[in-house]
């Protein structure tokens, strides 16, 4: 499923119009990203969790030549699915 077809299902579970389906997920989305950048989380009961790790600093090879080359350490967003998840799938 792509975000046009997200869009278009929630439209139609909740009623509303595409629009407003786009607003909604637009402020969702939003709404992690800006959590996320202050290194918080966002927990949706019965869903999961977004989260911000850290990745620590380590040696990868580039692979056209083969030469070891520093990779930085970097913040990367997770997800955890969340046990009614788990359990649905």
């Amino acid at each position: 499923m792509n975000k046009t077809e997200l869009i278009e299902h929630i439209a139609k579970q909740a009623d509303i119009s595409k629009a407003a389906a786009t607003r909604a997920l637009e402020a969702l989305i939003g709404g992690v990203k800006t959590t996320l950048k202050k290194n918080g989380s966002v927990a949706i009961a019965g869903f999961g969790t977004f989260a911000v790790t850290k990745r620590a600093a380590r040696t990868g090879r580039n692979p056209r030549t083969g030469d070891a080359i520093k990779i930085k350490a970097a913040k990367v967003p997770k997800f955890r699915p969340g046990k009614a998840l788990k359990d649905a799938l």
